[in-house]
């Protein structure tokens, strides 16, 4: 496939260096780096600015490309989908195509995905990442026939579209579950006859059911293996929401029984208390043995009164006990949690039966949300290699076929 230099097809035209001090409630929004995001802009968050004609040559329509040429987020870049015209501010790129018989503009978007390594590269070569508009017009790019650009680009527009749309599943199962749990439990016209308790009083009665891992010497990073007889969590081991083994870190058997008073149990809540606070997740029933580190907290409770996916969830969404937490954190000698906090936070109870409710929702959707994470993998991972074949001139019309593959039928049950 034929390499033509970027220039030779479409130039970068630079933004207006809008003032401050003119912005307005209403009137014409100015696309900003800040407005690029996931690949698409829109105005929804933009300033304002009252209509001049002398702004025109900085004017931006439906369709058009955009890229950010300076600050952190330098080779950002997104299409402006408004029906709603829009300026250009300083900084932002866009894509002026010389002829669109010879270069597609859906086709130029997905080559741009393709070239932002190298502008990322080519910006961050000083101090303050930037780029010019000659640096990215410098870059060559493969430029098949116009009805090949056109294939490519619905291929991988369809594979985009349909990330974003698992992405969105994603982010609505999320709000789904936040929404449930706050009117179970926050708006529940029942919560003033519930029992305010503190949070130790959750805990199992057998000694060591509130813990921290193992301080200094106890557990040295030397003492640590890749394979062993008995795993130790960590704060990577815990995503919000979710218990995750990114990492296993491994001690023997015989340390072990130094160690044995540290050791977490199936359905025991760990709370990250150091670094990124607050993070938990419920240990799986199919734990091997294993202890927590000294970044976490484990928790133990007592069955019959707290449901372990309630609290864990609780512990970062119910809004009385983030403002506890907030707030013993920020009145703490040093940032960061500790058992004393977390014993002394104090919430209304609800029915247990009201939390098996919930642990049991929360159970199904995460469920649902492993496959659509999964799903979702499987298509980006599918999108990077039909990318790849597009500009190598690889791409089949069978390819498309592999885009209905990809969408698996998924079930909540």
């Amino acid at each position: 496939m034929k390499l033509e230099r970027l220039g030779n097809m479409c130039s970068i035209r630079n933004g207006y260096a809008f003032k401050s001090e003119n912005f307005t409630e209403g009137g014409v929004p100015i696309i900003r780096i800040s407005d690029i995001n996931d690949n698409q802009v829109t105005p929804i968050k933009a300033v304002r600015i009252k209509y001049e004609p002398v702004f025109e040559n900085f004017k931006i329509e439906n369709g058009d490309i955009l890229i950010a040429m300076s600050g952190a987020t330098t080779g950002k870049y997104g299409i402006f989908k408004s029906d709603e015209i829009a300026y250009q501010n300083q900084r932002v790129g866009c894509f002026i195509l010389k002829d669109e018989s010879k270069l597609n503009k859906r086709f130029l978007l997905q080559a741009i995905r393709i070239l932002k390594p190298l502008i990322e590269k080519a910006a961050y070569g000083g101090g303050q990442p930037n780029i010019s508009a000659k640096n990215i017009e410098d870059l060559k790019i493969p430029v098949p026939n116009i009805s090949d650009q056109l294939h490519i680009a619905n291929i991988l527009t369809r594979a985009e579209t349909l990330i974003t749309q698992r992405k969105e599943s994603i982010r609505l199962l999320d709000e789904f579950l936040k929404s449930t749990f706050l009117e179970m439990f926050y708006m529940n016209p029942e919560i003033s006859n519930w029992d305010l308790v503190k949070f130790e009083k959750l805990a199992d009665s057998r000694k060591g059911s509130m813990r921290t891992g193992p301080f200094g010497s106890s557990l040295l990073h030397g003492e640590f293996t890749e394979d062993g007889d008995v795993k130790v969590l960590g704060i990577d081991n815990v995503v919000t929401n979710r218990f995750d083994w990114k990492r296993s870190r491994c001690i023997t058997l015989k340390k072990f029984q130094e160690l044995k008073r540290y050791q977490v149990y199936p359905y025991d809540v760990l709370i990250s208390i150091m670094a990124t606070l607050g993070r938990t997740a419920v240990v799986p029933e199919d734990i091997p043995i294993s202890i927590n580190s000294k970044h976490l907290a484990a928790i133990t409770l007592n069955r019959s009164i707290a449901n372990p996916y309630f609290v864990a969830y609780a512990f970062h969404s119910h809004p009385s006990i983030v403002r506890q937490m907030n707030s013993s954190v920020k009145g703490a000698i040093m940032d960061g949690l500790n058992l004393t906090i977390i014993k002394r936070i104090m919430f209304k109870l609800p029915p247990v039966k009201l939390q098996n409710e919930f642990g049991d929702l929360f159970i199904k959707t995460e469920v649902l949300k492993a496959q659509y994470q999964s799903s979702l993998q499987e298509l980006e991972n599918l999108y990077g290699s039909l990318s790849q074949r597009a500009f190598r001139g690889d791409l089949r019309v069978k390819d498309e076929e592999l885009l209905m593959a990809a969408e698996p039928e998924i079930e909540y049950t």
